[in-house]
């Protein structure tokens, strides 16, 4: 059985107790190389086999995966954050599934979740924004041109946008030309979790001064939107006094 689980954030408990407890159970991880916390790998026996993914194609992954399933070994196949976004795991269970090899998900806190906890954030502010928006900018990998960053920031909405760091005064133009404006609040997380982490708060239009006044340039998160500032919002009516709800009565 191969077991795809999510690292979560970066620090070494912030994984799920259950991708904690499958790697403690695990003969063989294949895990994502730099993007994984190396302390999470000390949650696996001694024994176990370790494969660091960045060194391998996809048919050696699976390669790998299929010796140790025919063996009837346990496999986990660790990803930074959740699988789910940027894990590029399906084309791993495609490939499993002609091959016959059973597989299951562990989810894991994604890269965004940790940032907002590091600002201590709510993406969904009551006349802000209810929506949160995860997308990337166009590198090696293309973006469907329906979801570009000006189709995208048209909404103004909450944005998290991943691997984009080193493409930051690009992004920017591309923000305002989308229609934020140049003095709209951003965020620039570098690392979130890690022992390293480091937290900027600036504007959209200063996302490329404020990368290059402290020298980063990969393994950060861009967030954008007025909920980083968190002003002017509306309570939530969940709370209110006056609001009924299956629990508890309205008072007069």
């Amino acid at each position: 059985m191969v077991y795809f689980v999510g690292a979560g954030t970066g620090a070494a408990d912030l994984i799920t107790v259950r991708g904690k407890r499958l790697l403690e159970r695990a003969d063989v991880v294949i895990y994502a190389g730099s993007l994984i916390n190396p302390e999470l790998l000390r949650y696996a026996p001694s024994e176990c086999e370790m494969y660091n993914s960045a060194r391998l194609t996809l048919e050696e992954i699976i390669e790998v995966m299929q010796r140790a399933d025919k063996a009837g070994r346990s496999i986990v196949r660790l990803h930074s954050g959740d699988p789910g976004i940027y894990g590029a795991v399906r084309e791993q269970m495609d490939e499993l599934d002609k091959l016959g090899i059973k597989y299951e998900s562990c989810p894991g806190v994604s890269a965004c979740f940790g940032a907002a906890a590091a600002l201590n954030l709510e993406y969904t502010l009551p006349g802000i924004s209810q929506t949160l928006i995860i997308t990337r900018m166009e590198g090696k990998t293309k973006v469907p041109s329906k979801e570009s960053i000006e189709a995208l920031a048209a909404h103004h909405a909450t944005m998290a946008v991943y691997l984009s760091a080193g493409m930051l005064q690009t992004l920017s133009e591309r923000l305002v030309s989308g229609g934020y404006d140049k003095e709209t609040p951003a965020a620039l997380v570098y690392k979130v979790t890690w022992p390293d982490e480091e937290v900027y708060i600036c504007t959209v239009g200063s996302l490329y001064d404020t990368a290059k006044a402290h020298g980063i340039t990969k393994t950060a998160l861009v967030l954008v939107g007025d909920v980083i500032t968190h002003g002017r919002y509306e309570r939530s009516r969940l709370y209110a006094a006056d609001f009924s709800t299956e629990f508890r009565q309205a008072k007069e």
